[in-house]
């Protein structure tokens, strides 16, 4: 099925499940979900912890993480991208639960020096495309670790 959105390559922030997490990177908080009952980290969001309850609220991480994995993309796979080439796309993985990996950019760095465990820390930027006029969504996106 073909996503017919206006607005696509932008996230859905209207998706109930993501509103929080939007809404948090609107106000340069990074929000994840967890469980109230067992205290575990639950991303991708979900109606209810993988283990134990459905009590799950949405809490403030400290933004630091290390690299998991990345691609630097240097062709575009939709015209919206055609502007940002080239760009390095990752996974990060969260220093409170390095189970916990988010899917993001890695900004303001040359990618030939990137490693695996490399320390990032996140940065709250407009994801904008210019197939989608005058419109933006703030997301977390990730730099390297000031040390």
């Amino acid at each position: 099925m073909a996503i017919t959105r206006e607005t696509f390559p932008l996230p859905d922030v209207s998706n109930p499940f993501l509103a929080p997490f939007f809404d948090g990177a609107a106000k340069g908080e990074l929000l994840i979900t967890r469980c109230r009952l067992c205290d575990v980290l639950v991303w991708y969001p979900e109606e209810s912890c993988p283990t134990c309850s459905n009590d799950l609220e949405w809490v403030q991480v400290s933004g630091r993480a290390t690299l998991f994995s990345w691609a630097v993309v240097r062709r575009p796979f939709l015209p919206a991208f055609e502007d940002m080439v080239p760009f390095v796309t990752a996974l990060v993985a969260l220093d409170e639960d390095p189970h916990v990996r988010l899917c993001s950019f890695i900004v303001d760095v040359d990618p030939e020096p990137l490693s695996i465990d490399s320390p990032v820390e996140v940065v709250f930027r407009p994801l904008q495309f210019a197939t989608v006029p005058g419109q933006f969504v703030i997301v977390p996106m990730f730099k390297p670790a000031e040390m």
